[in-house]
């Protein structure tokens, strides 16, 4: 409302309620309207539905597997950092970044070196996944983006922040094996307990301009476990970073 600068009476006027019905919804986060009301306040407002009721859009969705689509992204920049620094934060077991550079964790998620550092020393396990930047797949790759940052580059760039962390017990670092580079750098999964965040690169487009899926598991079998069996795969193949 802020942002549209409009006030509970003028908002009222627009979808036809009363102001005490606005007020309401102002006070009462768990108030859910009726549906047209909802459709003409996201109008009014110029917003997605999610954004004010965004429990009412998940339950849309119906049981079992399908439910374990938290939201989905048309690009992975349109996902807001804090989904990503919330989801580092909340996460007490198990952090496993399979991105094939990792590179925008740095910048993207705030305080990231010091969380990845209190996150080890609480017990929590952190792995990373990364390609390996003298790897052909890289080349070839970098051949396809032909960007000024290129993902050797970026590789080179995490693996500096990871040696600035210093040697952390639970904290582990490996390439991905020359077999498997092709499906790696088509596929990061980036977990969080039982969260995780998917990105499949498309053609020519960096990572940040791929879509982005945010799943959470709801039982086996599901999509969150398949993309994590991927992930396992690959780390189970993987060749340790020498220090």
């Amino acid at each position: 409302m802020a942002d549209a600068d409009m006030k509970p009476r003028q908002l009222a006027a627009r979808i036809g309620v009363s102001v005490k019905q606005v007020e309401r919804w102002l006070a009462d986060a768990e108030l859910r309207p009726h549906a047209r009301n909802r459709t003409d306040a996201c109008r009014a407002l110029g917003v997605d539905e999610e954004m004010i009721w965004p429990k009412t859009v998940q339950e849309r969705v119906k049981t079992g597997h399908d439910r374990e689509l938290v939201h989905s992204y048309p690009y992975r920049s349109a996902c807001p950092s804090t989904v990503w620094a919330d989801l580092v934060d909340e996460a007490t077991q198990e952090l496993f970044f399979a991105g094939y550079t990792n590179y925008f964790l740095w910048t993207q998620v705030p305080h990231f070196a010091d969380t990845l550092r209190r996150k080890a020393e609480s017990g929590c396990r952190v792995r990373f996944l990364l390609g390996d930047p003298d790897g052909e797949v890289t080349r070839n790759r970098e051949a396809i983006e032909d960007v000024t940052l290129s993902v050797s580059t970026r590789i080179r760039i995490s693996l500096e922040h990871l040696e600035r962390l210093g040697p952390l017990e639970g904290l582990e670092t490996r390439f991905s094996a020359a077999d498997d580079a092709v499906n790696h750098v088509s596929l990061s999964v980036f977990r969080f307990d039982h969260n995780a965040l998917v990105t499949p690169h498309l053609a020519r487009l960096v990572g940040h301009d791929s879509p982005l899926l945010h799943l959470r598991r709801q039982g086996d079998g599901g999509m969150w476990s398949r993309f994590a069996e991927h992930a396992e795969e690959l780390w189970g193949r993987g060749v340790h970073v020498r220090s």
